[in-house]
């Protein structure tokens, strides 16, 4: 790919002109009616027009230089035959801007997981953070916001490690709070009582695994979803073992499930404190457990942010509007007496 830049007639204004050498990969580089030169439009505000292998990109001299280092991050990536959909442009326009600072990741030291229906990019820099420690460490805390891909990360590199003979199986677990005692009241038998609690963890193996795959592991045993109740007593050896919604846990059952792990096994254990949904009073045994575990040795906590969130970009708005909701609540409350009288001075 090559590339040359002009000056504009305003002061402060540029124009760049791109040529791709491979026509073959424009049509995922623009992206389904343009969506993906659309999108850049917006992000940055410049006019982007493309005509035969060529692309010119008009705004300010900065829009336009950020606009180019977003195309030749994803040309590049569809030279090296990984995936660019409308997602992973979202998620080099999310870090285009650490570019300026100098804080930017080489996209080429990206980690790149493979799991039998598709090739998964970390998204974010604490995404790389969390995968590189998936990969290293015996047992790693993933914390932080719905949508940070928290849970599906741990599912792709426990999948990429059993296909490369590391582990044997992947065990997945939640605890069924929301359910307690209520599951004796719900129709069928056990499994048809916590299997749609458990619907996240399987949506998450049928979308990196074909369907009949999936099925000939559950039903053999190479991977198995279950509450974590159904952990007690085990000892999970040569295993991946994922512990989801850990914020949902008391003490007592925290200390249980990290105590299940066996040679040649792994554990994460994401979860938001955020979204603690235990009787009030009951402390979080995620909460609990990273103030004892998280600092050991051979254990590494990833926290996520807002700014992590890989869901629709609204989503990333609504979870910094609770944040600030929270945040001013909690703020107003605490300038009140026990009587809910306001201080004054």
């Amino acid at each position: 790919m090559s590339s040359s830049a002009f000056s504009a007639a305003h002061e402060g204004e540029a124009s760049l002109y791109l040529t791709f050498d491979d026509n073959s990969l424009l049509p995922a580089l623009f992206g389904e009616h343009d969506q993906h030169l659309a999108r850049i439009e917006q992000a940055f505000g410049v006019w982007v027009t493309s005509r035969g292998n060529h692309v010119a990109l008009s705004g300010s001299a900065d829009a336009t230089n950020a606009a180019k280092k977003v195309f030749l991050e994803l040309y590049d990536m569809l030279k090296r035959e990984l995936p660019v959909d409308i997602a992973e442009v979202e998620a080099v326009l999310r870090t285009a801007s650490n570019d300026v600072s100098g804080q930017a990741e080489d996209p080429k030291n990206r980690s790149v997981i493979r799991t039998p229906r598709r090739t998964i990019l970390p998204r974010s820099s604490n995404q790389t953070r969390y995968v590189r420690a998936l990969m290293d460490a015996e047992l790693v805390f993933g914390i932080g916001p719905a949508g940070t891909g928290k849970t599906y990360l741990a599912v792709a590199v426990a999948l990429s490690l059993m296909a490369r003979g590391h582990v044997e199986r992947l065990v997945l677990s939640r605890p069924a709070v929301e359910a307690g005692e209520r599951l004796g009241f719900l129709p069928g038998d056990l499994r048809d009582k916590v299997d749609p609690y458990l619907r996240p963890l399987y949506d998450a193996l049928y979308d990196m695994m074909p369907a009949d795959k999936v099925n000939n592991y559950l039903h053999g045993g190479d991977i198995e979803v279950a509450p974590l109740a159904f952990m007690r007593g085990r000892t999970l050896s040569n295993a991946f073992v994922i512990l989801d919604e850990a914020q949902n846990t008391t003490p007592v059952q925290m200390k249980m499930f990290l105590t299940r792990l066996g040679e040649n096994s792994r554990m994460a254990v994401t979860g938001d404190l955020s979204q603690i949904d235990l009787p009030r009073g009951m402390q979080s045994g995620l909460a609990h457990g990273l103030s004892i575990v998280g600092e050991l040795e051979d254990s590494k906590v990833v926290k996520f942010a807002d700014t992590d969130v890989v869901r629709h970009s609204l989503v990333t708005k609504i979870v910094k509007a609770y944040d600030a909701h929270e945040g001013s609540y909690a703020a107003h409350h605490s300038s009140r007496d026990p009587a809910g009288k306001s201080h004054k001075n």
